[in-house]
């Protein structure tokens, strides 16, 4: 097990096309961390830098106190689980598991010790002696975690291990890892879009978009304290909603009144205060679906009220979900099943003050 330390890492394709931009990441010795964006975000190519699968352009990269950018793969003491499977089809599970271990010369006795404990650890061991054919999606992903774990690799990387299985393998799969990386204690990188396994799974988030790492930390750092829309929206399931709006006065105090003059809030001064020292003139009012709920009439101070209309109401069984228009805006929250809601009924939407977020509406950022 080791830390490993990316400092200022690029990577330039043909074409002067930056995959990754700068990127200053600290993976601690036994942590799990989830790196996560959309497609084309830069996480695959992080991932292949790690194991030496791609060239640094520039920046330096150490597990432990060993810099790794000129080492070979094999050298750098890292294990990948791929996305696709990429067993061997003539072979039996043990030597899938065992190929990497014959390649290295490593002593028949060690091989089968080292392969028994694996295939033990991830619940294989009846499955030994058949072939990849044989097997259903959730047991090929076993067994391309064991040929990357028999190996004892300082660092464990995983690229999309779960996107070819179905829903109920993926949750169970979730579990075994999170369970996998707790017996083992390894130096753990999880690459995925779907925020739901780095939630489940990771201690850290990692989020990136277009090559340049946003933001680092717990999910609830990244989920309640975003640093910019990108963080927020992406975050999040339904994603946030966001209201354009400008700072007003009223009253000698500050308040927030729509782009499209659709409504009009006053502020808590803690709020206020945040606005202020922003010294901006063009916002958006961020507020999660989970966040918004239906009006009863009652007046609190804490509450803050936005008047729509319904455009579409789906009872989802457990929950309901509500599209509806504040103004020009469209927005989602979530309620309540069985709700008789109609098309162009009028609502109030009432949102607590301590759960808006505020962004620069030209540089996105929080403020």
């Amino acid at each position: 097990m080791a830390e490993l330390r990316l400092e200022h890492i690029y990577k330039t394709y043909k074409g002067n096309v930056e995959a990754v931009k700068d990127l200053n990441l600290t993976v601690r010795d036994g942590e799990f961390l989830a790196l996560l964006g959309p497609s084309g975000c830069g996480k695959t190519s992080t991932l292949r830098m790690i194991v030496g699968l791609e060239e640094i352009t520039r920046g330096e990269m150490y597990i432990g106190d060993r810099l790794v950018n000129r080492l070979e793969p094999n050298a750098r003491n890292v294990a990948l689980a791929f996305e696709t499977y990429a067993l061997y089809p003539p072979l039996s599970v043990r030597d899938n598991i065992a190929f990497c271990l014959r390649a290295r010369s490593v002593a028949p006795d060690e091989i089968k010790r080292r392969v028994d404990a694996v295939a033990d650890m991830l619940d294989i061991t009846d499955i030994l002696d058949r072939k990849p054919a044989e097997l259903g999606g959730g047991q090929k992903q076993r067994i391309s975690l064991a040929r990357a774990l028999v190996r004892n690799p300082d660092v464990f990387l995983m690229d999309e291990p779960l996107s070819h299985l179905d829903a109920a393998q993926r949750a169970h799969m979730r579990v075994e890892l999170k369970r996998l990386h707790a017996e083992t204690g390894r130096t753990t990188i999880l690459v995925t879009h779907d925020q739901l396994e780095a939630v489940a799974m990771a201690e850290r988030i990692a989020v990136m978009n277009f090559g340049v790492l946003q933001q680092v930390g717990s999910f609830n750092e990244v989920y309640n304290h975003p640093v910019n829309e990108f963080v927020a929206g992406f975050i999040g399931e339904p994603p946030m909603n966001f209201l354009a709006c400008r700072p007003a006065a009223q009253n000698g105090a500050t308040a927030l009144t729509a782009a499209d003059g659709s409504f009009h809030l006053s502020l808590p001064s803690a709020l206020q205060e945040r606005v202020n020292a922003h010294n901006g003139q063009n916002l958006h009012l961020g507020v999660r679906p989970t966040d918004l709920h239906l009006g009863d009439g009652a007046a609190d101070d804490d509450l803050l009220t936005l008047h729509a209309t319904v455009d579409t109401y789906e009872s989802l069984g457990e929950e309901g979900q509500l599209a509806a228009n504040v103004g020009e805006s469209p927005v989602l929250l979530i309620t309540e099943p069985f709700l008789n809601l109609a098309r162009g009924e009028k609502v109030d939407l009432q949102m607590s003050t301590n759960r808006i977020h505020l962004f620069d509406a030209d540089t996105t950022n929080a403020i």
